[in-house]
């Protein structure tokens, strides 16, 4: 029989919404619903070509939102001025440009050593990153310990973790391009900043971001790549992501292939 909920029974509302923003929604519907077959009999398509005119203010009066270009820029201006790791987490706490701030409990900088020549870059914190405040520490974090592990480096002493994107998205979704593009000057300097010997890319959007192409990790991994620093060009690693070998177990063979070519680039 079914149970119908009474009202001590619904959620929250405050819970609700926050459900909802964990959901990655964006938007509402309306309690009603509408009937687009009458609304398009109503419809008139006009071909007339608006005038080019400025954007409006918005209802305070004041400017409009900052463009997409705009908020790069300040991004890009913002991770220039930095001159140490811990001024560029200044600077990513203090840059407002991107969404996913307002929505995330914590800014996830880095965990590992700063004094290692080994960069891992990730995509982006998960749920418990983004509670915790540090990249890789849920399950996928325990299995690429487990992984580097396997060919006798620790996070503690041997190697240094970051993310293309240092807020979750919402519902863990993929991060959209213009979210990469925002964040990648803080990125960039980060590398910078670090100067590693070599940079590990975890997963498809961190090599597609770093590498500029849109080819799929599965042709990207396993292969080497420079990344110029300065003068210098650093050898730059794609690897599944751990959370994808989670999920697709059989793939751990591969993944097994590049690890072993990651420690003999080391030992060259």
């Amino acid at each position: 029989m079914m149970k119908i909920a009474t009202a001590e029974q619904e959620l929250d509302p405050i819970q609700l919404l926050k459900w909802y923003v964990e959901c990655g929604v964006d938007e509402t519907i309306s309690d009603q619903p509408v009937n687009w077959f009458a609304e398009n009999e109503n419809i008139h398509i006009s071909q007339t070509v608006k005038p080019n005119n400025p954007p409006a203010r918005n209802a305070s009066g004041s400017a409009p939102l900052a463009s997409n270009r705009e908020l790069i820029e300040t991004a890009e201006k913002l991770a220039a001025g930095c001159d140490s790791l811990s001024a560029l987490n200044a600077a990513i706490l203090e840059f407002d440009g991107c969404s996913l701030k307002k929505t995330a409990s914590n800014t996830v900088f880095c965990d590992g050593n700063p004094d290692s020549d080994i960069m891992l870059i990730g995509e982006a914190p998960g749920a418990d990153e983004d509670r915790i405040g540090k990249p890789f520490v849920g399950q996928a974090g325990q299995l690429l310990d487990r992984m580097f592990a396997a060919i006798d480096m620790k996070r503690e002493k041997d190697f240094y973790i970051t993310n293309v994107l240092p807020w979750r998205p919402p519902g863990n979704r993929k991060p959209t391009d213009q979210e990469c593009d925002m964040c990648l000057p803080f990125l960039k300097r980060h590398i910078e900043l670090f100067k590693p010997k070599l940079i590990v890319l975890i997963g498809g959007t961190s090599a597609t971001a770093l590498l500029n192409t849109k080819t799929g990790i599965t042709r990207l991994r396993g292969k080497w790549h420079d990344y110029p620093l300065g003068d210098e060009k650093i050898p730059m690693m794609p690897i599944y992501h751990p959370a994808y070998l989670l999920r697709q177990p059989q793939f751990k063979k591969q993944a097994w292939h590049d690890l072993l070519a990651i420690k003999e680039k080391l030992v060259s």
